[in-house]
């Protein structure tokens, strides 16, 4: 056990090889469709041992490729941070800190999964990691006028930053270095708060893994679109319907959004622009470029994006048994969606970046092993950064290798984003700076 004092209360972590984890230290609350508030300081000593609540969701539907996370109560109550920092006691200078932001489709995932274990990656790096569990589907994202306001979960993501900034000291991180991460859905947030004022002066650098820039934003008129049928399935008043009513509206929703055969993957609640605290596209972009000068990131995607999304879908199962042409064509439509959603969309987001000041590196995760259907999917670089064997002992996307000789695979994928943290650099010659149209991304693990 280790105890720490901060402004937001004391602290009882539990204490692992090299590192000390404090779970479920709440960041912020909300009441339902309600803007998140600062949490006053806690009396007495919090026992942080314990993984918190995750937000309202149902199993996610990459389960088929990541496997599934130990499962942890719901609840409401969620607006919490998980804080892994060096517990070997023999550092004096405050570490450089990474916020992750969990992926999911803004459906699913949380700060306190297993899977984003980050002791190893504290072990091997000596930086400060803090994972961030926000508001979901409709209770994170509906814009609703009347119900909701939308962008919730983005604003619940800034009270985590805040709470960063005036907290991680005492956990022995530096405020002045922090680096805002995500995957997936996580990645488009971190995108969203590359362009919000202010956001900006709480992090320092970026990393994007497997953003899907192509869908941009919910426009007002999309996101009323999204909201018609989850109101409309809907038993009771939003404000006081159960849980279960609400994600048994939003399931319903989400599959009347997907289309025909369910072939629309895009997450049907998202980020809405020129809703506070994100602005409208136009300005967004302007705003992005405007603080490009001094910012590092590093941005990227996988290989074999679609996999997780199309290998298991019964479409693209029945497509790929027809004779001839049906490998063909499913791998076109898969090229298609990695082209659109994420290469040439990455590619422009780094273009941007790096032509404002910033300075970009950009990434590409390959497959782990060849005789994996799956191939390097969404997804495939998270056991290689984050979780011990036993969080991703069911992952199909590592199979035939165990989780353990992922693990080991991922040692320089974990140095390399340790000193991206540690200096806002890449230092090895074979990874150069990103440069104005070019699309070689450097290739990874």
């Amino acid at each position: 056990m280790r105890t720490v004092s901060a402004p937001s209360g004391r602290w009882s972590g539990r204490q692992d090889e090299g590192a000390v984890v404090f779970h479920g230290i709440p960041y912020a609350r909300a009441a339902r469709f309600a803007a998140p508030r600062r949490e006053p300081p806690r009396a007495g000593t919090t026992d942080a041992t314990v993984p918190g609540p995750v937000a309202p969701q149902l199993p996610s539907r990459l389960e088929a490729v990541m496997g599934p996370a130990a499962p942890l109560p719901q609840s409401e109550d969620c607006l919490t941070v998980t804080v892994t920092a060096p517990g070997n006691g023999t550092a004096t200078d405050p570490a450089p800190v990474l916020v992750w932001l969990h992926g999911g489709a803004y459906l699913s995932g949380s700060g306190e999964w297993n899977l984003y274990d980050a002791t190893r990656l504290v072990r091997e790096t000596g930086i400060v990691v803090v994972s961030v569990s926000y508001r979901l589907g409709v209770l994170g994202y509906l814009r609703a006028p009347g119900v909701a306001p939308g962008n919730l979960g983005l604003l619940d993501q800034i009270a985590a930053l805040e709470w960063v900034r005036d907290n991680i000291t005492a956990f022995g991180g530096d405020p002045c270095r922090v680096t805002v991460s995500g995957q997936s859905a996580g990645a488009h947030s971190v995108a969203a708060l590359l362009g919000i004022g202010p956001a900006r002066p709480l992090f320092h650098r970026a990393i994007l893994h497997s953003a899907p820039l192509g869908l941009r934003f919910h426009t007002h008129q999309r996101a009323a679109r999204a909201a018609r049928p989850f109101l409309a399935a809907l038993p009771a008043d939003p404000p006081t319907a159960s849980v279960s009513d609400i994600l048994a509206a939003q399931a319903r929703a989400a599959r009347a959004l997907a289309g025909p055969a369910g072939l629309n993957s895009a997450p049907p609640y998202l980020p809405v622009e020129d809703t506070h605290p994100l602005p409208e596209f136009a300005q967004w972009r302007q705003n992005v470029v405007r603080r490009a000068p001094g910012l590092q990131a590093l941005i990227g995607t996988t290989a074999d994006e679609a996999a997780a999304f199309h290998r298991p879908h019964p479409f693209f199962t029945r497509l790929r048994r027809v004779p001839v042409l049906g490998q063909p064509a499913s791998a076109a439509l898969s090229r298609l969606i990695q082209r659109k959603v994420f290469d040439a969309p990455a590619r422009d987001f780094a273009d941007l970046l790096a032509e404002a000041g910033a300075e970009v590196w950009r990434f590409r995760f390959g497959h782990l092993h060849p005789d994996n259907p799956l191939g390097a999917c969404h997804c495939i670089e998270l056991p290689l950064l984050f979780g011990d064997s036993t969080a991703w002992r069911e992952a199909p996307m590592l199979r035939p290798l165990t989780p353990g000789e992922a693990a080991t695979e991922g040692a320089r994928t974990r140095r390399y984003w340790g000193e991206f943290v540690r200096t806002g650099r890449i230092d090895d010659a074979a990874w150069p700076r990103h440069r104005l149209g070019s699309d070689a991304p450097h290739p990874l693990p």
